[in-house]
């Protein structure tokens, strides 16, 4: 089971102009073969799959934490996408087309399907797919495959990242190189406990520190690159049979952390009236809060 904490991972920085263009780009770092849909449902599966759980424990562990770290991932870059594209359009009346600008935007489909909101698909428009998901049910094939897709993952990042100077895209990119630059290692190590290949030797796939990136650099000096999360207060924790010794690009002590990031605050998105979402009128809202009330058994007089 899962068990949901209402916030981010990481705080998100408040646009101030709309960039619909470059949010089409960072769609693919949400449903691209290399996204993040990507990266959650094959390590969701493999968790799933995983067989001889309690004899493999520290590999489970491996695999099951890093799965809940995705699936904040995926609410990370989607809440990125949505705060980029917020301001394209303006309110005004139906037939003065309130809503012209969004035509020459990369993708329609922000405007036309999810108004203005981020869904599965890639920087082309095309959903997400099932057929990304990868799970063989061999320990090393699977471990395999995941270096693999981080690396791929961390490629995607890094070019999407040179794409755009959008302030909030690039805090999400930067927090984002940091924590798959945790899962590549892992992974990395989890195949040397499982073979005796030093996978680590070919780090860092492409050639390029993180530090590189303006934005990683504080997230470094913070020093999450070394942290791996087990996001359970009480399972997991065998991890710690993988993740332990020093990170072989710094030198530091890596850690296992209990639990979750410190997160920040999840952006409450404005109503966008010529998209009538969410489509909810004040005399509509005050009627929603008469019944709200009568329900819970509270008077008008009660309110404070």
């Amino acid at each position: 089971m899962f068990t949901r904490l209402n916030k981010l991972l990481i705080e998100l920085p408040m646009p101030t102009n709309p960039d619909a263009n470059a949010a089409a780009a960072v769609q693919d770092l949400l449903g691209g073969k290399f996204g993040e849909m990507s990266t959650l449902n094959n390590y969701l599966y493999q968790s799933f799959n995983f067989r001889e759980k309690k004899k493999l424990k520290p590999f489970y562990d491996l695999v099951a934490s890093i799965t809940a770290e995705e699936i904040g991932h995926v609410e990370l870059v989607t809440n990125t996408i949505n705060l980029m594209i917020y301001g394209t359009t303006r309110p005004g009346d139906v037939n003065s087309a309130p809503m012209g600008a969004a035509k020459d935007k990369r993708n329609t489909d922000h405007f036309i399907a999810s108004a203005q909101t981020g869904l599965p698909f890639d920087s082309m428009g095309r959903y997400w797919s099932g057929d990304y998901v990868f799970s063989s049910g061999n320990l090393v094939l699977d471990l395999l495959h995941n270096f693999f897709l981080e690396c791929g993952a961390r490629t995607h990042k890094m070019r999407v990242y040179e794409m755009t100077d959008n302030p909030v895209a690039r805090e999400m990119i930067g927090y984002l190189l940091v924590r798959g630059g945790v899962h590549v290692l892992a992974y990395a190590k989890a195949i040397e406990m499982a073979t005796g290949v030093d996978i680590k030797k070919m780090l860092p796939v492409p050639n390029l520190s993180n530090a590189a990136f303006e934005t990683a650099r504080k997230f470094e000096a913070q020093g999450i690159n070394n942290k791996l999360y087990t996001f359970s207060d009480k399972y997991y924790q065998d991890v710690a049979w993988i993740w332990h010794g020093q990170n072989p690009e710094n030198g530091q002590d890596l850690e296992v952390v209990i639990g979750t990031p410190k997160g920040g605050p999840i952006p409450d998105l404005p109503e966008i009236p010529e998209e009538f979402a969410p489509g909810i009128s004040q005399e509509d809202f005050m009627q929603i809060a008469r019944r709200l009330q009568q329900n819970a058994g509270i008077s008008p007089r009660e309110q404070v």
